[in-house]
């Protein structure tokens, strides 16, 4: 049988496609792998083994009739436990959920099965994909927190349970866990993918985002998942089509980037500063150190602003129902919430249009803009998920993000590096975050 787990995902796609492998022994490998690590990575909120074999034969039967195949055609992905599913539980990391389905099913959900995909089962969350954890573990050290608040599903592709997954993110909850698991983790532009039978915390800031083992691999599955949807109003029409193309190609000329250590630069602990000061003296003749930008200093107050005025707004039912069964973080941001002016929300988001203007510059000259993924490797214990705070910035702006497991930090935990783009501009930019993936390899050899 094919070791499934030394394939990429697009690789993997290839041979279901050929039926070298059948997805039935795809999904049974997975259902061995998750059977052997899930009781200590904890990345599941719910998976049932019979579902996904009925599935799966369900694949290999309409691929035996000769009929056209979707991209993804017999390929198990995971799904992030604030995505509606009507099938599954969608219980959001609460207690107030329990047991309960999604109202409707994704908009993302029904284009994997568009695909052909296979929903594997729902992936661990931090409660109502805030701060507070859930109950999964770092599958480099299950003592330590795999990140917020797509924390399964950077854990599922990291631990192999998975060879992809879709989480979210608000602020940092895709960026910092591929980080912390060593995976590639991305977000990409604002109003490319729908948010539509998704949990709501902000419109204006939440988007959907992707993990594989791989640039290429997160290109197959992004490609599939965008889509202009009236059902959310914030979708653009956008052409996805060339997006595994343009990222395997790469770029036409050699990259420039501009390295931002930021005013945070000091929380990283120096082992994880010494890795990405050798990085950029490996890149030296395509990197350049600049000081950030003076506006970037207001943009976390304003982040805040929007991010609880909007949760205070769409979690007002747990709030007034349901209060004690939250925890005291989501309490105190809903509180805080609740008591913004109409005029620090209006000045929040009209810099967010300003701040966008002044940024968008840096691509008449570079291609990308370069900076640590976290404040360092994974932190000890499991009862924070970590800062977002190198991730804010790039949220807020609605920009293009990944953070790739090019580095590593003490006790040889992953490190990422993190890559923001312009917006809009996500082909071109997956392929230069390609390069600098294949680059960092040639390296490493």
């Amino acid at each position: 049988m094919i070791d499934i787990f030394s394939l990429t995902a697009n690789k993997l796609v290839e041979k279901l496609k050929e039926g070298e492998i059948s997805s039935v022994e795809v999904c049974t490998q997975y259902i061995d792998r998750i059977k052997k690590f899930e009781k200590d990575v904890k990345a599941w909120a719910h998976f049932d083994k019979k579902e996904l074999l009925e599935k799966a034969e369900e694949a290999d039967e309409y691929r035996k009739s000769g009929k056209p195949l979707g991209s993804l055609h017999g390929l198990p992905v995971a799904v992030k436990d604030i995505i509606g599913t009507l099938d599954m539980p969608t219980e959001c990391g609460t207690v107030i959920r329990k047991k309960m389905t999604g109202s409707q099913e994704a908009e993302v959900v029904n284009l994997l099965k568009i695909a052909g995909a296979i929903v594997m089962g729902k992936t661990e969350t931090t409660e109502l994909a805030y701060f507070h954890p859930g109950k999964t573990t770092n599958p480099h050290d299950y003592s330590r927190t795999p990140g917020g608040s797509s924390s399964g599903s950077a854990a599922t592709v990291a631990s192999h349970m998975a060879p992809l997954s879709i989480g979210s993110q608000t602020n940092g909850s895709v960026i910092r866990p591929a980080s912390y698991c060593g995976v590639v983790g991305y977000k990409p532009s604002y109003g490319l993918i729908s948010r539509s039978g998704v949990l709501k915390q902000s419109d204006k800031l939440d988007h959907i985002g992707v993990f594989g083992k791989s640039v290429e691999d997160v290109a197959l599955l992004t490609k599939v998942l965008i889509k202009k949807d009236l059902h959310d109003t914030s979708t653009i029409h956008y052409s996805a089509d060339e997006m595994l193309k343009v990222c395997k190609k790469g770029p036409l000329f050699e990259p420039k980037f501009i390295f931002y250590k930021t005013k945070s630069w000091k929380k990283i602990d120096k082992e994880s500063q010494n890795s990405f000061e050798f990085f950029i003296k490996t890149f030296k003749k395509n990197i350049e150190v600049f000081d950030t930008p003076s506006y970037f200093d207001e943009i976390p107050k304003y982040h805040k602003v929007i991010h609880e005025t909007d949760m205070a707004n769409n979690f007002q039912v747990y709030y007034k129902k349901s209060k004690k069964k939250l925890s005291k973080e989501m309490i105190n941001a809903i509180e805080r919430g609740l008591k913004y002016s109409a005029k620090e929300y209006a000045e929040a988001v009209d810099f967010m249009k300003r701040s966008y203007e002044s940024y968008k510059e840096v691509f008449e000259d570079y291609h990308g803009v370069l900076s640590p993924a976290t404040t360092g490797v994974a932190d000890k214990g499991l009862k924070s998920t970590g800062s977002p705070e190198f991730c804010t910035v790039w949220t807020y702006m609605g920009v293009p993000s990944i953070s790739l497991p090019l580095l590593t930090g003490s006790n040889n935990l992953p490190l990422g590096i993190q890559l923001a783009g312009d917006k809009h501009d996500d082909l071109r930019f997956l392929g230069v975050a390609n390069w600098l993936e294949k680059s960092c390899k040639k390296y490493a050899k």
